[in-house]
């Protein structure tokens, strides 16, 4: 064979090289779509859906609850399916388990809100964990370029989300059901856009079990992987519990609910830029724990603002806890591409902190309301909040050292030369 023929045949596929990666990052960009607004739609919904069928605070506060409950049972099982049926396959599967999801929850019923509830939880769970690590194998050396942007796509989706809920609903004959039930069309277009991926999968599946022979990692006796995984619940505890109780808080302070629900969005919104920024920031700093202390100041200081504060800052309490909220989950994502070695390990980890991170983010939602119940007042609710922050940044310090959770002692050649 003529070095011309070589040549020809190591520069042929860069000729179909940018399109496919073009597709990739557009499904990725959509994924990550339907991550959360789903989900944060509800939130503007829950006093509506609660009156609508005589259900309870307590009770109401479960449909936030459920898909983290979700996330918590089927996060460990996502890189077995991913190494069994490839990660594209996996992820394609779970868009359609969404959509009809998203469709059985929005038929108006006690029984049909939370049997979808719990398919939108089990779909969006295989995504949470998968997404991290498949963005780590197609984009190992834009980690945080790529993590940002999908990081970006899942929080700008989430604020629209909790912003036109209420005027959707609002609209003739739609309610809540309508409101909640729009979000399949996202579903259906990513399942569209994700197509292409598919005929990548066996590449995925050889690449996956080859790293899987090469290290088995037991990351249950690694002390970093639980400060992780701690890290990543309590930060979704406080992310999840605002999403399903802000707008109340704020209608207890004398906002409308419209005006209530549009300050949800604002702190999603200002999560926006955080993301991308803190994502980036995080892949190129030598060790993470200046980010987490940023992310702690602004949360306590938000927090305490909308419990002690006056009511005309309320936005800058908004603004405050969104941004905190902002750099936790940033970190919360690049900790599981920057404190592993491969993306078999990635995936692993990704599993681990989502499934027991999301089992502790599952009580928020819940413990607020029934704290609300018996108290009738949001004081203590909120000051759980605060503990929340305290052991936020106590794991996150840990989690942020330039260290891999299969070796105590191995730093990250990334910042060593």
């Amino acid at each position: 064979m003529g070095i011309s023929q070589v040549t020809n045949q190591l520069e042929q596929p860069k000729l179909d090289l940018k399109p496919r990666l073009g597709l990739l990052i557009i499904g990725i960009i959509l994924i990550g779509a339907n991550l959360r607004a789903p989900l944060t739609s509800v939130g503007p919904l829950v006093a509506s859906i609660r009156d609508s069928l005589g259900i309870s605070n307590t009770l109401a506060g479960t449909i936030t609850t459920i898909p983290l409950l979700a996330f918590a049972v089927l996060s460990p099982f996502a890189p077995k399916l991913a190494q069994r049926f490839s990660m594209e396959l996996t992820l394609f599967i779970s868009l359609i388990s969404l959509t009809i999801g998203i469709a059985i929850r929005s038929f108006g019923g006690v029984e049909t809100l939370f049997i979808g509830t719990v398919l939108i939880g089990s779909s969006i769970a295989i995504g949470n964990v998968l997404l991290p690590s498949f963005i780590k194998h197609n984009f190992a050396q834009n980690i945080g370029m790529i993590t940002g942007i999908y990081a970006v796509s899942m929080n700008l989706c989430g604020a629209i989300g909790s912003g036109i809920s209420i005027p959707i609903s609002s609209l003739s004959g739609l309610g809540w059901p309508g409101a909640l039930g729009c979000w399949g069309i996202l579903s259906l277009l990513t399942i569209f856009f994700w197509l292409p991926q598919l005929r990548n999968q066996h590449k995925s599946i050889k690449f996956v079990q080859r790293e899987t022979k090469i290290q088995s990692t037991n990351l249950w006796r690694s002390k970093l992987a639980w400060n992780v995984t701690l890290f990543m619940g309590f930060q979704s505890l406080i992310f999840y519990t605002m999403i399903t109780w802000l707008p109340e808080i704020l209608e207890q302070k004398g906002l409308n609910t419209h005006e209530a629900g549009w300050m949800l969005s604002l702190m999603q919104l200002s999560m926006l830029p955080i993301t991308f920024i803190v994502s980036i920031l995080a892949g190129r700093l030598k060790n993470q724990q200046l980010l987490v202390v940023v992310s702690f100041v602004l949360l306590i200081a938000g927090l305490l603002g909308i419990l002690y504060g006056s009511t005309p800052l309320i936005p800058l309490w908004i603004i405050m806890i969104g941004i905190g909220v902002g750099f936790a989950f940033s970190l919360a994502m690049m900790f599981f591409n920057l404190r592993t070695q491969n993306t078999n390990e990635a995936a692993e980890l990704s599993g681990m902190a989502q499934s027991l991170g999301y089992l502790s983010a599952a009580t928020g939602p819940v413990l607020l309301g029934w704290l609300h119940d018996i108290t009738n007042d949001w004081t203590a609710p909120l000051l759980m909040l605060v503990l929340a922050s305290v052991i936020v940044f106590i794991t996150g310090i840990s989690a942020g050292k330039n260290e891999y959770v299969t070796s105590k002692q191995s730093k990250n050649p990334l910042f060593h030369s």
